[in-house]
């Protein structure tokens, strides 16, 4: 009985560790954010009160020229969790959230709640309140994680009065314990204002490290300054995220064959054309004879798309769509265009760089390294006196009498003494006057 009472402890920690897991895990293989968004374009979706609007703002500008994130301007207004109409305003955003509109939706408010905690409460840890908090914020996280979608929660920044400072590290305490617990990111906006003492500073460096003013005079808001900064905390988090889903997707069988045709749907008609080539064709050689070709070293058919955002005549943004022609190249024009170092083998038509653009597709550009005057061949990109001193910290062994060679004694001073005359001191005899 004692065993099988041990047993099912056991059981049950084993089902709520796993359950922790899967929620940090996010669903996408390692990926916080979905590796494939509709139109290749993320919706990002900003909700909360105030300050939730100061954040809206700061992140406007530097996500302006990004064509793969679009954050919509108007924020989802939410001033509170123990207002007397938040249930209602619980249920119209489960509601509003539960089909496939934003990807990602970035949270930031308590700071009208911390009011319904008094000040017996706050001294005695009320955990009535701290249950009733709890229990809302998680409301609100099921509410936004709907869909697997990505969600981001600001805590509340440190505060200049005293009560409001305690309120909002109890409240931040609970909404860091219930984002662990729902699979959200915490982003810590306390500790990024804090000053070197850990306390209220309404002055501080800002993105550029120049020191300005980043809180307003009632010591809870912020300036523009400010609002930028704490922008830069969240970008931050989502840049390094959409990095990680951004290698995702370059996974292979990733996604599901809907979503590898729309990222790639000239796969399967290239795939007929290898399998055609395969088969041989014929080409005429120097001499005009006309021989078998199985078409290896071929350039392929590969044209593209790309979306680029422009404004039209009455100011509005639109997409419009490019095609990108890249037509096929014969075996005998790439053999034309390579250099030959050696009579018997053709070089290579340059070092190849790879980017990818919105809409999934892949740039690859072809560039010619230099020559090595010394060695008389190719040096690798990564052999360079540029490449190994500002990227990768080497230092490259200096030269006799160059500005870094700061061994002692100095070769040329050596061979200057070397050139002079010794002077011996001459022995006579003493006068006699003397």
């Amino acid at each position: 009985m004692k065993r099988a009472y041990v047993t099912a402890i056991l059981s049950a920690f084993a089902v709520a560790l796993a359950s922790v897991a899967s929620a940090q895990d996010g669903g996408y293989h390692g990926s916080f954010v979905t590796p494939f968004p509709q139109n290749d374009v993320y919706r990002v979706q900003v909700l909360g009160d105030w300050l939730a609007d100061g954040l809206l703002n700061g992140m406007l500008e530097p996500t302006a020229s990004s064509a793969r994130v679009n954050i919509e301007r108007r924020r989802w207004d939410l001033p509170g969790l123990m207002r007397r109409s938040s249930m209602n305003d619980l249920a119209n955003i489960r509601s509003a959230f539960a089909g496939e509109q934003p990807h990602i939706v970035i949270v930031m408010l308590g700071a009208s709640d911390r009011f319904s905690l008094s000040s017996r409460q706050l001294g005695s840890r009320n955990e009535q309140w701290r249950k009733m908090y709890a229990e809302r914020v998680d409301r609100l996280m099921k509410a936004l994680k709907q869909s697997n979608r990505a969600v981001y929660w600001v805590g509340l920044p440190n505060m200049r009065r005293w009560r409001d400072n305690e309120r909002a590290r109890l409240m931040n305490d609970i909404i860091r314990e219930r984002a662990y617990l729902n699979g959200v990111r915490f982003i810590d906006a306390y500790a990024r204002f804090a000053d070197d003492g850990g306390g209220f500073s309404p002055h501080g460096p800002d993105v550029t490290g120049r020191i300005r003013r980043l809180r307003d005079s009632d010591g809870v808001h912020f300036t523009t300054a400010g609002y930028r900064k704490l922008a830069h905390f969240v970008q931050r988090e989502l840049k390094r995220d959409l990095a990680q889903a951004r290698q995702e997707r370059a996974i292979p069988l990733a996604g599901s064959p809907s979503e590898q045709a729309r990222i790639n749907p000239n796969r399967a008609r290239l795939r007929t054309e290898d399998s055609k080539s395969k088969t041989g064709r014929k080409a005429k050689n120097a001499k005009g004879v006309v021989t078998a070709s199985d078409g290896a070293g071929d350039q392929k058919v590969d044209h593209g798309r790309i979306d680029l955002k422009v404004r039209n005549q009455f100011g509005l943004e639109e997409i419009v769509t490019v095609d990108i022609v890249r037509p096929a190249v014969p075996a005998a024009v790439v053999a034309l265009v390579t250099r030959k170092e050696r009579p018997d083998r053709p070089s290579q038509m340059g070092d190849v760089l790879v980017d990818e653009i919105s809409g999934g597709l892949t740039v690859m550009s072809s560039i010619i390294p230099p020559i090595s005057s010394a060695a008389g061949r190719q040096r690798s990109p990564t052999q360079t006196p540029y490449f190994r001193v500002l990227e990768k910290g080497e230092r490259l062994i200096p030269k006799a009498g160059r500005a870094d060679d700061v061994s002692w004694p100095k070769p040329q001073e050596t061979a200057e003494v070397k050139s002079q005359p010794v002077l011996k001191p001459v022995v006579g005899r003493r006068s006699k006057n003397r």
